[in-house]
């Protein structure tokens, strides 16, 4: 009863600290209680028929026989309460010295029910009773040792946990930011939900993991979040802060955007509809024209890196993210970064130049990868497959792109299809020549029909319980990888 009690107590709504910790101490000291008279309280229904014969009740050994025996059966009891005070302190993460204390105040009611002649429930005159001072001395120092040693082993089984738990927290601990769970994975470094300490905004952490720690990749890893900082578009994800941990782990903080990505809503829904698709395409072009109107390129464009969330109030807004790959065309800084030789991208999306001469892409490439980007939302299907990075990589280079009504064998809008074949041309000449005339010919795509804040509400509805499980099983990384290659001369 006690138990249920308890949990009864704690098990709806949230407790504080106080409450919660009151309960223990009233779970641990409660249950001792209880436990504290039993090894006495059964004695008096079976001892004597055992002792009868072997030994008269008015022998003296027969009050030592007493004796002996409530010291085994409390002794016996007391192993089950040991049990639970060194469970509590292996699976609660407390401080020793809390840990002592909880433990001594369990075995006080012990303690006292062995040292007391005569408990309530005893008769006057009892073989309890009759036992000698020296008798009940010898009890209240075992028990006394037995419940030291249990303390002992407790408070260092409870630094141990407490030790192990600190140092969890504080490798999690970045700043004034606390890691929580992985959410994702990029080409260079995983993403975590975290916490900041003080103002309790939600964030997203990205960390360098260990084994890219090199010095060449926390030059890159700075450089990203120092040319994304510079980013000030709605539709591109915003930076918060950013830091290094003392042992070297570089680390930003930027917002933390509670949606899904591209790839995410086709794997659950498969192709979307074309007003849909060039609303995303537009939010995105907009994101690449700031970037690009600063000398920066993103070269990474892919399904896993736009992420559609609700802003403002407004759902289904398209966030362009994981600048790790973005590329300075002005000045030298990326020369020691970037080989000329060193293929880097997602060869689902990666335009020939990037694989043919790395050295000269431009804006143009981004909007390669954004036309195979709008082709995988309309059709479900990505532009080019093959059964190994280098088939799909020759497909991009010298395969002409199926149109998408082809793919579907369906109607499709036909200024939205040719321009997205227009992005795919293989020469970048032929493609649109920036994202400022990308955007202006999706926004002038008349018949692709709207995509109203109503049907963007109306699909999370519907989608939204499969895209948090996905998200559960998506904490990895994407089947869409980021790779780099240097090229041999």
């Amino acid at each position: 009863m006690l138990y249920a009690g308890v949990w009864l107590a704690c098990r709806t709504g949230a407790r504080s600290v106080r409450y919660v910790r009151s309960a223990e101490v009233l779970l641990i000291c409660g249950l001792a209680v209880l436990i504290a008279p039993m090894g006495r309280l059964q004695l008096p229904s079976f001892l004597p028929e055992l002792l009868h014969d072997a030994i008269p009740p008015g022998d003296p050994g027969y009050v030592r026989a007493v004796a002996v025996t409530q010291l085994y059966m409390t002794m016996a009891l007391m192993l089950g309460l040991t049990i639970c005070v060194a469970i509590r302190a292996a699976v609660v993460p407390t401080r020793p010295l809390r840990t002592a204390l909880l433990t001594v105040a369990a075995g006080v009611p012990v303690a006292v029910a062995t040292a007391l002649p005569r408990l309530p429930f005893e008769e006057p005159g009892s073989a309890r009773t009759q036992m000698s001072a020296l008798l009940v001395t010898v009890d209240v120092i075992d028990v006394f040792v037995w419940w030291s040693l249990t303390t002992i082993a407790c408070i260092v089984i409870s630094k141990v946990v407490y030790g192990l738990h600190q140092e969890v927290r504080e490798a999690r601990q970045l700043g004034q930011y606390t890691l929580e769970d992985k959410i994702g994975e990029g080409g260079m470094g995983a993403v975590y939900r975290a916490s900041h300490a003080m103002m309790r905004r939600p964030t997203a952490i990205k960390l360098l993991p260990p084994d890219k720690a090199g010095e060449t990749n926390l030059a890159r890893f700075e450089r990203e979040v120092q040319l994304t900082a510079r980013l000030t578009h709605p539709n591109t994800v915003t930076i918060f802060d950013y830091g290094r941990t003392p042992d070297g782990l570089f680390y930003y903080a930027m917002e933390l955007l509670d949606g899904a990505t591209l790839e995410a809503i086709v794997d659950v829904d498969g192709a979307q509809p074309a007003a849909r698709v060039r609303k995303w395409l537009a939010e995105v072009a907009g994101a690449l024209q700031e970037a690009h109107s600063i000398e920066l390129i993103h070269r990474d464009i892919k399904p896993t890196n736009i992420i559609v969330c609700t802003q403002g109030g407004k759902p289904d807004v398209a966030k362009l993210v994981d600048f790790g790959l973005v590329k300075e065309t002005a000045g030298e800084g990326d020369v020691a970064l970037t080989k000329e030789s060193a293929v880097t991208g997602t060869p689902l999306y990666m335009p020939p130049e990037a694989l043919t001469s790395p050295e000269s892409q431009d804006a143009r490439s981004d909007l390669y990868a954004l036309g195979a980007v709008g082709y995988f939302l309309l059709t479900g299907q990505h532009v080019f497959e093959g059964k190994s990075v280098i088939e799909v990589c020759g497909h991009h280079m010298h395969a002409t792109p199926v149109p998408p009504s082809e793919r579907l064998s369906a109607p499709v809008p036909e200024d939205l299809e040719a321009l997205l074949l227009r992005c795919l041309a293989k020469d970048p000449a032929d493609r649109p020549q920036s994202a400022a005339d990308l955007l202006a010919e999706l926004e002038a795509c008349s018949d692709t029909g709207r995509w109203t804040e109503s049907d963007a509400r109306r699909w999370w509805a519907d989608h939204d319980e499969r895209l948090e499980d996905k998200r559960g099983q998506d904490a990895g990384p994407s089947t869409t990888r980021t790779i780099a290659v240097a090229l041999a001369r």
